[in-house]
Order: C-alpha cells, then structure tokens, then sequence
C-alpha cells in the first residue's frame, strides 16, 4: 500500500482498514483521499491497476466510477446555463425540436438535471444498438415516450443522464458534453479527469473487473441498465474504444485526489465550483430540487441537479462500490475509487472510521 499522509494521527484508524481490504483481497486496487480547507490530509493507494498485477494502483491512476460521474456531468451543463444559453425551467424541444415529442415537450433542463425527466433508462428499440452509437441513442432518447409524466416522479436516469444533457447541449449551447467538461470544466476546477480520456493518458486507467462473482446480475437497478448492452461489461469498459468515448452518465475517468478535491470545495461560496458556476447557478447546483420515492433506487431521497443530499452530506455513489461525498459535520471531501466492481461495503467501512454515516444517503441503485 502506498500512503501519502499529510495528518497521519487523526488518519490511523482509516489506514488499518484500507490496508486489511487490500490485505484480505476484498480490494484489488482503490485510492483513497480526503480533503480538507482547500489541500489534502490524506492519500491511500493499495493493489494493482490491471488484472495482470503489473501495475501498482497509485495516486495518479484514473477510474471510471460509473455513477459518480453525474454531477461532473451536471456542472458541464450548468457552465451553460451560467452563460446564458440555455435555462433551467425552459423546455428542452426549443433548443432540440426533435426531442419534444410524445408527452415530453415541457420537459425541462432542470428536470433532466435532478432525475424527474421520465427516462430513467432507455428505450427497448434501443437494445441492439452499439454502445458508443450515440447518435442513436440520443435520437432513441427524443423518440421515446417517457415511462411517466415528467416532473411527477423520480428515477435516477441510470444510463440516459449523459445522452440527455449532451443533446440539450448540442442543440442549446452548440457544443458536446465532452466539449464542454473538457474544454471548460476541467481546467476550471483543476481536474486530472476527463469525458473521453486522451490516448497519452491510456495507460493510466484501471482495468475494471468483477470483485464479486455475478455482481452485475445481482444489481436491484439491473433492469435499468440492461439497454444498450456494455456498460457493465469488463471487455467494453476496458477497451480504448470506451474509454476515448463519451458515455456520459457512467464514464468519467479520473483519480481519487481529483474527486475528493471536487467535494472538497464543493459548497464552499468562494471555492472553484462557485467561481465557476456564479453564485446564483451555484445555488442552484447544490439546493435540494426534487425529494421523493426514487423508483430506481426503491427509496427516499433528495436530488440536487446530480447530487444525492441529506442533512449533513451531499455525495454521489456508483454501481461497483465507488463514492465521493462532502461532509458538513466533519467539513471534508471524501472520494473512494475502486476496480474491483461489488457493493459498497468497502467504502462504508472508511467512512464510519472517518466519522461519517453513509447509510442514510444512498449509493447504489
């Protein structure tokens, strides 16, 4: 295990645990960071990138955290909504004609922002198509009718969440959603994370696999996951087809630090999200938008526009046992990343020694 403790004392505790996961080969390779006031009091790193055991998992080592990758996709939409080319409560069909059909024409931005949009998954047309096919699925997507009337229920938008923005994106602002993290999102806030990772920084990614034999066919959320067919697959979520694609509901690649900085600074008012979204969009982003029975998830919850919130932590979990949080109880940003897909029992082994009870904000759908 590699460790870079900048608070080694307060941190003993989660050490042991990170170190016996890794130890006990519940964990074939994660990061581990903590962020806190603006710098980072802890990295842990343990296990191996690949399956083959030929590269350590290290600080620099990116990972596709599946789910987690919402609400970076949330703030590329919102950077446009700050500049004024799109709006939250406008319907989306004035920007994108074609998506304004068959019950989902007063659907808005900020209902496919906060999972009420009606398309938690997409549509059964769409079974055979390709994956990476996005113009498929976005056309599949406008298409559709949604399974209820929209801004009446919640679902989280599994697999759909990335094609939605990066449609409304493409017809309102004029650019992609990998354009916009990318370009924009990334250097604004100081990421090593990327929608689309560029082929010099292949060799950084982590090698999903399954930790958990059928760990994919016990999934509760499997029903909505199961169109197109990939996205749960070690073969495609491993190949550089996948991962110098956009998928932008699950395919953020990025490290541990990098998330845990996200979280970090999340709420605060004159940190890089704020200074990035305005005050007023900022807001926004992190206010409770839609609180309810997540028929995806099978329970209550609250959105923010991608975020997950309850009284003392806003977080975002993803399928396979990755999670990022901020903690207004404890005032850190959290992030755990993993390759080794199962629940998340691991991560919430850290967070308890951490002080923080994830068991009443949901991480897996």
């Amino acid at each position: 295990m590699q460790s870079d403790d900048f608070a080694e004392a307060p941190y003993a505790r989660v050490r042991q645990i990170f170190d016996r996961l890794v130890r006990e080969g519940r964990e074939p390779g994660a990061g581990l960071s903590v962020w806190r006031a603006g710098r980072e009091v802890l990295r842990l790193t343990g296990g191996w990138a690949d399956s083959g055991r030929t590269r350590p998992f290290d600080g620099t080592t990116l990972v596709q955290p599946y789910s987690l990758s919402k609400p970076f996709a949330a703030v590329a939409a919102l950077v446009a909504v700050r500049d004024g080319a799109m709006e939250l409560d406008r319907p989306i069909a004035e920007y994108w004609p074609e998506y304004g059909r068959a019950g989902k024409e007063r659907v808005t931005l900020r209902q496919v922002l906060s999972h009420q949009a009606g398309q938690p998954r997409f549509p059964e047309s769409l079974r055979g198509v390709d994956p990476l096919d996005d113009t498929a699925l976005r056309a599949g997507l406008a298409a559709a009718p949604p399974e209820y009337e929209p801004g009446t229920a919640i679902g989280e938008h599994a697999l759909t969440y990335g094609h939605l923005i990066d449609g409304a994106l493409r017809a309102g602002a004029g650019t992609t959603l990998g354009e916009m993290f990318n370009g924009v999102v990334r250097p604004a806030l100081g990421l090593d994370a990327w929608f689309g990772v560029p082929e010099g920084e292949l060799g950084r990614v982590a090698e999903l696999e399954y930790a958990a034999p059928g760990w994919a066919e016990q999934l509760p959320s499997a029903p909505w996951l199961g169109i197109p067919a990939g996205p749960l697959e070690p073969a495609t979520v491993n190949s550089a087809r996948w991962r110098r694609s956009v998928f932008g509901a699950v395919n953020l690649h990025t490290s541990a630090s990098s998330a845990a900085r996200f979280f970090g600074g999340l709420t605060d008012p004159a940190g890089p999200v704020a200074k990035l979204l305005g005050p007023g969009v900022h807001r926004e982003f992190l206010a409770p938008q839609a609180t309810g029975h997540d028929e995806v998830f099978g329970t209550e919850l609250t959105w923010t526009l991608g975020l997950l919130r309850d009284r003392t932590k806003i977080a975002k979990g993803g399928i396979g046992g990755s999670a990022g949080w901020w903690s207004a109880e404890r005032g850190h940003g959290v992030a755990y990343l993993t390759r080794g897909l199962a629940d998340h029992s691991r991560v919430a082994e850290i967070a308890t020694a951490l002080g923080d009870d994830l068991s009443v904000t949901p991480l897996e759908s």
